[in-house]
C-alpha cells in the first residue's frame, strides 16, 4: 500500500440534500420533545376558544368587506398566521442561538460539506416547518368547526408556510447580533405589539391616519390578511401584495443570514 494516499475529498452538497440533512437532524431532536410542539398549537387554540367564541357570544355580527361573518370567524384566521409566527419566532431565535453561541454547532457543521448557505437554508425550512405543522392542525381544527366556506381556504397552509418562512429567516438574522439571552427581551418587546397590532381581534379600520398606515406595514399584520382573504374567499390584488411583501421579506432575511455566518464563522 502507498504511503502516499490520496486523501478523500467530498465536493459539496447540494442545496436540495444539504437542507434535507440539517431538517432531518432538527426532526430526530425534537422527535423526543414533542410536547413543546402539542403547547406551541394549543396558545392559538386558547385565544381562539376564549376571545373567538367567548366574546363572540357577545357580537351579533361582524362585517368584513361587506360579508357579514361570526366574530370567531373574523379571529380563526388571524390566529391561524400568529401560529405559524410564533412557531417560527421561537424556533430561529431561542434554538438558533444556543446552537450558535454555546452548543457550537455550526462550527461542527462547517467540518463537513456544509457551507454557512446549507446551513441558514436548514435551519429557515425547519423553522418554517414547524410554524406550519401548528398551523396546519390549526387549519384541521378551523375546518372541524365549520369555519371554512370558500375553496381558496386550502390555499391558506401556503400561505401560513410563506409567513413561517419569512419570519424565520428575519429572527435568524436577527439572532445573530445577539450577544446574550437578555437580548431576547428585544425579541419579546417586538412581538407583543405585533400580535396586539395586527388586526387580529379587530379590523384596521379601528385605527385612523399614520397609525392605520403603521399596522398596515407590519409583517404580521400581512400575515393576517392573507389567511383571512384566503379562508373568507376575498381574495384580490391585496392579496398578492402580501405574497410579495412576505417573499421579499423572507429573500432579505436568508441572504443576511448568510453573509452574518460568514462572518461570524469563517472569520
Amino acid at each position: 500500500m502507498s504511503l502516499n494516499m490520496q486523501a478523500r475529498v467530498h465536493p459539496p452538497l447540494g442545496p436540495a440534500r444539504a437542507a434535507w440533512l440539517l431538517v432531518t437532524r432538527s426532526f430526530i431532536v425534537y422527535k423526543k420533545n414533542w410536547k413543546l410542539f402539542v403547547t406551541g398549537f394549543l396558545e392559538p387554540v386558547f385565544f381562539l376558544f376564549s376571545i373567538g367564541i367567548g366574546v363572540g357570544r357577545l357580537i351579533e355580527s361582524f362585517e368584513v368587506n361587506g360579508q357579514a361573518i361570526p366574530y370567531a370567524e373574523f379571529v380563526a384566521p388571524g390566529m391561524l398566521a400568529v401560529s405559524a409566527f410564533n412557531g417560527a419566532l421561537m424556533d430561529s431565535t431561542f434554538n438558533v442561538f444556543f446552537k450558535l453561541k454555546y452548543d457550537k454547532l455550526y462550527d461542527q457543521m462547517l467540518a463537513t460539506p456544509l457551507t454557512t448557505a446549507d446551513i441558514a437554508r436548514g435551519e429557515i425550512i425547519w423553522g418554517q416547518l414547524r410554524g406550519s405543522s401548528y398551523s396546519a392542525a390549526f387549519l384541521l381544527l378551523m375546518w372541524a368547526l365549520g369555519m371554512l366556506h370558500s375553496w381558496t381556504a386550502i390555499l391558506a397552509l401556503p400561505a401560513a408556510l410563506l409567513i413561517g418562512f419569512a419570519f424565520s429567516a428575519v429572527c435568524m438574522a436577527a439572532t445573530t447580533w445577539m450577544t446574550s439571552w437578555q437580548d431576547f427581551d428585544k425579541i419579546t418587546l417586538l412581538q407583543l405589539p405585533l400580535f396586539l397590532f395586527s388586526a387580529t381581534f379587530f379590523p384596521i379600520t379601528a385605527f385612523d391616519g399614520g397609525l392605520r398606515w403603521v399596522v398596515e406595514m407590519t409583517p404580521l399584520y400581512r400575515g393576517v390578511v392573507l389567511c383571512r382573504e384566503l379562508t373568507l374567499g376575498q381574495v384580490g390584488w391585496e392579496s398578492a401584495i402580501s405574497v410579495g411583501y412576505l417573499v421579499v421579506m423572507g429573500l432579505i432575511g436568508l441572504f443576511v443570514v448568510r453573509r452574518r455566518l460568514d462572518t461570524l464563522l469563517l472569520t
